[in-house]
């Protein structure tokens, strides 16, 4: 059970920036500036004093309900951006039925709750976003892939310890992302930050959905010795043995259980020793304004095809709208990667799987074919998670034997290894052409990358290949029987010499395809 503060104690935590504060404030009578072209329309002070007292309130109630002052700046995520918008979504509707419902104040226009919202979600997620370019220190310099990912089975107390204790050291190494409990009716409920999702036979489904998300479970703890039956424990055993998932005890973990448990080998990914790392070129420091300059442009001129994607999306494999992944990003840091969902979801409420043939319908392919699901991925871009242009996000088990090198920089939407055939090349081409990237990347690179992005795009190239390579990719997560003989998601497909498009700057130093590797 939580212990509330003391009363003097309280008042202490309500936190607010000055510029959230000050925001908070003045946008209602920016907006209907905005709005009339001038300070104060011909209805008076009055009226607009009206609105003011009750937008402004209202925005302030909303930004506390959501929780946004709580989140630290210098971390903002995608999710805290969607939040913001959430809450300003929340304030203009309970505004507009106060003002149009109640007192119906004709001085004000009835589009203002509209360009209100906007600006006002515009100037608190554009503060943070400056807030995180100008704080965008290297904190992790030692790049940290494979963080320990753990499923708990059992909600109890010793449940409750062992999760607080990975919250607090050693920080972001492990932690537990799902709790299974054998009572039905605790699935849905909390356990210290974590969700009890099911029961220990929904095991198996959990382990492979999360791995299709990018997110490799390393163990499985059980946080009692006698919490499980027999054959319960039989099951969970031959499910972690089959996945090379690391099963334990959590009273034997800490010293005070009894000996003799089975274990078994974790599949787990190892880095070696980071090598000296080369100077980036200059133009990286100039490379990250043009980055949220251009993800903003775009998220303006292509908001309809962003709407149209949610419908499309929500209409036909429901909500979420957004699939999420995590990525190995910058500084070896982890992240998530967004696209629209464009497959329906991988099991059941039951923890079935659902047959492949099920799960991606004609309008998902309609939004592959056209590369509308990956435009929430300028999204990561806006946020400092990826660049534009960059080296492919891969998942930690892809990463090069020696990725020091790439994860120098922010990975990028598109890059130099997706115009020489992207998923078609091999984990060591990929390994040259982002190094080659990573230490000779200007301007006019990429512009000539983002030219041939645009004809592949257009063309089509290549797409019925890497369509394959993605859905082989999710049968091997979903069969790890078949990991061992589909390995890396390179291997699954090779290409052929016309898949490869050959680039002048190859011929001044970039690195070449060998013409046995297609």
């Amino acid at each position: 059970m939580r212990t509330p503060l003391p009363a003097s104690c309280f008042g202490r935590y309500v936190m607010l920036s000055s510029w959230d504060a000050a925001w908070i404030v003045a946008s209602p009578i920016l907006a209907l500036y905005l709005r009339n072209g001038e300070l104060v329309p011909h209805s008076g002070w009055d009226v607009v004093g009206v609105y003011w007292l009750i937008s402004a309130s209202f925005s302030l109630l909303a930004i506390f309900a959501f929780r946004i002052p709580d989140a630290m700046m210098r971390y903002f995520t995608v999710h805290d951006a969607f939040d913001i918008y959430k809450a300003a979504a929340l304030a203009e509707l309970v505004t507009c039925v106060v003002l149009f419902t109640f007192t119906r104040l004709d001085g004000i226009p009835r589009s203002m709750p509209l360009i209100h919202g906007m600006l006002l979600a515009t100037g608190l997620a554009a503060a943070r976003l400056l807030f995180v370019h100008f704080n965008d220190d290297v904190e992790d310099s030692e790049h940290h892939l494979g963080t320990g990912r753990i499923v708990l089975i059992g909600a109890n107390r010793a449940a409750s310890f062992f999760i607080k204790l990975l919250n607090a050291y050693p920080p972001e190494r492990q932690r537990v992302i799902a709790v299974l409990d054998e009572r039905p009716e605790m699935t849905g409920r909390v356990i210290s930050g974590v969700r009890i999702i099911g029961t220990p036979d929904r095991l198996a489904a959990t382990i492979d959905e999360f791995a299709i998300h990018g997110v490799e479970v390393e163990k499985v703890v059980v946080a009692g010795e006698n919490i499980l039956s027999h054959a319960a424990l039989v099951e969970i055993q031959r499910i972690c043995s089959a996945r090379l998932v690391e099963l334990c005890s959590l009273p034997q973990m800490l010293g005070v259980g009894a000996s003799g448990s089975k274990e078994v080998e974790a599949s787990t990914l190892r880095h070696k020793k980071a090598k000296p790392t080369p100077a980036l070129p200059a133009y990286f420091v100039l490379k990250r304004w043009i980055d949220i300059i251009g993800s903003a442009t775009l998220i303006v001129l292509l908001s309809p095809l962003l709407l149209a994607g949610s419908i499309l999306t929500l209409l036909d494999v429901g909500s979420p709208m957004l699939f999420w992944q995590e990525r190995v990003g910058r500084n070896g840091r982890s992240f998530l990667i967004y696209k629209f969902r464009t497959l329906h979801a991988p099991f059941d409420q039951r923890g079935n799987a659902v047959p492949e043939r099920r799960r991606l319908s004609a309008i998902g392919r309609f939004l592959r074919a056209t590369h509308i699901d990956e435009l929430p991925q300028l999204l990561n871009v806006l946020i400092g998670d990826m660049s534009l242009i960059g080296p492919r996000p891969l998942l930690p088990e892809d990463q090069p034997q020696d990725a020091n090198v790439r994860l120098l920089v922010r990975p990028g939407i598109t890059g130099w290894a997706q115009v020489q055939g992207g998923k078609l090349v091999t984990t060591e081409e990929k390994q040259k052409l982002d190094e080659w990237y990573v230490g000779n990347a200007s301007l006019w690179v990429d512009l000539y990358i983002l030219l041939m992005t645009t004809i592949i795009a257009v063309r089509n190239s290549g797409m019925s290949e890497e369509t394959l390579a993605d859905v082989e990719q999710v049968h091997t997560r979903n069969d790890p029987g078949r990991r061992g003989h589909a390995g890396r998601r390179d291997a699954v497909v090779r290409p052929s010499p016309v898949n490869v498009i050959r680039l002048p700057e190859q011929r001044s130093g970039a690195p070449r395809l060998s013409s046995h590797e297609g």
